[in-house]
């Protein structure tokens, strides 16, 4: 699903033709190797501490050698982005299943990405998202969406409600638990102690008093159980939201322009 444009003025898309070039060159290298390599480091290391430096030493030649195959640290940085797209696990949107199933699906698995790979989100952000795992990403999204029978003029609107939630909460999900991680604490115990250093907060024990009945009312012994709760509901009301809207009659000059004369 392409987003935002490149991250500096001018540059353009290690996708766009003659960005990925050089192949079968010395060191042993291809760019599947690297790229193997790139998002290894990145899972690893985070994107802060990503360097081409980083990267050969990981491949044992010289960082000299990786520029044989890529231009800039930006290229390498989209290969990968688009390889972690790779990984989903996606619906075929002409097979005989609901629509609904189907986006519950394509939603999970981009949340599981966004938790794994806590890079992909900002990475996601920067660049084009023009690889060819991103354009099956979001050529399966709009099929899908189309199944549900909603106006042309209300596919875009439909995709980013769901997906810009997605995004959200598997970005937050992510860097939740990279916290905890680096804190040397488990998801659980982490959060007890944010939540007493909150109470300490004259202002923020009021907030979260009151949301004490809101809170049992959620259930879930674990943070991960309560976390998907809330995704389960907020995608389900995501879900319905749209099934509404295609009950709907048209109404007004904008709902009526995709209509049949």
């Amino acid at each position: 699903m392409a987003n935002a444009g490149p991250n500096a003025p001018g540059r353009t898309s290690v996708w766009l033709e003659g960005k990925v070039r050089r192949r079968g060159q010395p060191s042993g290298l291809d760019r599947e190797r690297i790229t193997e390599a790139t998002v290894r480091l990145l899972d690893t290391d985070g994107l802060a501490k990503f360097s081409m430096r980083r990267l050969a030493t990981e491949l044992n030649v010289t960082a000299m050698s990786v520029y044989w195959y890529v231009d800039t640290k930006d290229d390498l940085l989209e290969l990968a982005l688009d390889a972690a797209f790779g990984g989903l696990d996606l619906p075929d949107p002409e097979a005989d299943e609901d629509w609904r199933e189907q986006l519950r699906t394509i939603a999970r698995e981009y949340r599981g990405l966004l938790v794994r790979h806590p890079w992909v989100s900002p990475l996601a952000g920067t660049f084009l998202n023009i690889g060819p795992n991103s354009l099956a990403l979001s050529r399966i999204v709009h099929r899908v969406i189309r199944k549900s029978g909603l106006p042309a003029h209300g596919i875009t609107g439909a995709i980013s409600a769901v997906f810009q939630f997605v995004y959200g909460f598997g970005t937050i999900e992510g860097h939740f638990i990279a916290r905890a991680g680096q804190a040397g604490m488990t998801q659980d115990a982490y959060f007890r102690h944010a939540m007493a250093s909150a109470t300490r907060s004259p202002d923020a024990a009021e907030i979260l008093k009151e949301n004490e009945e809101i809170m049992a009312a959620r259930g879930g012994d674990t943070v991960e159980d309560m976390r998907d709760r809330d995704f389960t509901f907020a995608l389900e009301l995501l879900v319905a939201g749209i099934e509404a809207k295609v009950a709907t009659p048209p109404q007004g000059r904008g709902e009526q322009r995709d209509q049949p004369k």
